[in-house]
Formats: structure tokens, sequence, C-alpha cells
């Protein structure tokens, strides 16, 4: 299965508190912290709904 390599580029501060806590859900802490993930239509939804604050690698 392919995997995707999700990194923070933006803070969520002064974000909606649902986009708050999916980037807690995806593991990600600090800027620039990084997290692989298998590639599934959940992650993938959960990408898509704070695309704005993350880039995406794909493994």
């Amino acid at each position: 299965m392919a995997q995707l390599k999700i990194t923070l580029t933006k803070s969520p501060i002064g974000r909606l508190p649902v986009q708050r806590k999916t980037v807690t859900a995806l593991g990600l802490n600090k800027l620039q912290s990084s997290v692989v993930k298998n590639d599934t239509p959940a992650i993938r939804g959960m990408v898509n709904s704070i695309s704005h604050l993350v880039t995406v690698e794909e493994i």
C-alpha cells in the first residue's frame, strides 16, 4: 500500500477547532514535523480538510 508523508507547514493557531483537532489526530505537533501514514480514504479526507496547513508527498 502506498504511504503519505505529511508535513505541517503552517500553524493551526487561529484556525477552526475542527481543523486543530485534525492536525493533532494526524500526530502533528510542531511546525515542520512530519508523519508517515498509509494512504487510506480516511487519511486522505483528513489531509483534504487541512490541505492549506500541510504538504503531502507520496512515498
